[in-house]
């Protein structure tokens, strides 16, 4: 393993109210340092509206939990982004992502088990992930099932995750145990 190419903060580095906001969001996730938000507390007032952000999409978009946990596992995996998949796999099994459903989400979109809805938005999360765009076909699949407001969503939820998963093989950002 690589080390960080930044060390995630401690009180001194983050400041008390970043500080406070990783020591929650770890506890949440259920580790004792989640190294992804100390290291992005160091950019303090990035980091809160980062936070707001983020917080729009997932837990708090349009999208269900368990959807917007399958599109987030679906990009750290095709990104080979570790942090986020084992981050994302403790969340995912919290709303119902079971080990058969991450097994699919491994082999792709085209795997029989998926219901239509799902297969279209795993087409569109790899689609989005591989080309930067989603084709006409597998939009129109996506609009079938998914509101306007979910798809705009989709599309932002895909580009944070990947926008994160550059930011950790960047920061060379050590995964949580």
């Amino acid at each position: 393993m690589t080390a960080p190419r930044i060390e995630p903060g401690g009180l001194e580095e983050l400041g008390l109210v970043n500080w406070l906001l990783c020591r929650v969001l770890s506890r949440a996730a259920g580790v004792r340092d989640a190294r992804l938000f100390s290291t992005l507390g160091r950019q303090r007032g990035l980091f809160r509206a980062w936070l707001r952000f983020a917080g729009r999409l997932m837990p708090g978009g349009t999208l269900s939990r368990h959807e917007a946990e399958l599109v987030i596992l679906r990009v750290a995996h095709l990104r080979q982004c570790a942090y986020e998949f084992d981050h994302h796999l403790r969340l995912g099994r919290r709303v119902g992502v079971g080990p058969e459903q991450v097994e699919r989400l491994l082999a792709g979109p085209t795997d029989p088990g998926w219901s239509d809805r799902h297969r279209a938005l795993l087409a569109a999360v790899d689609a989005l992930v591989t080309t930067k765009n989603i084709g006409d076909p597998e939009w129109a699949a996506l609009s079938s099932h998914y509101s306007e407001p979910q798809r705009i969503e989709l599309c932002m939820l895909v580009g944070h995750y990947e926008l994160l998963a550059t930011t950790i093989a960047t920061l060379r950002i050590d995964r949580d145990f």
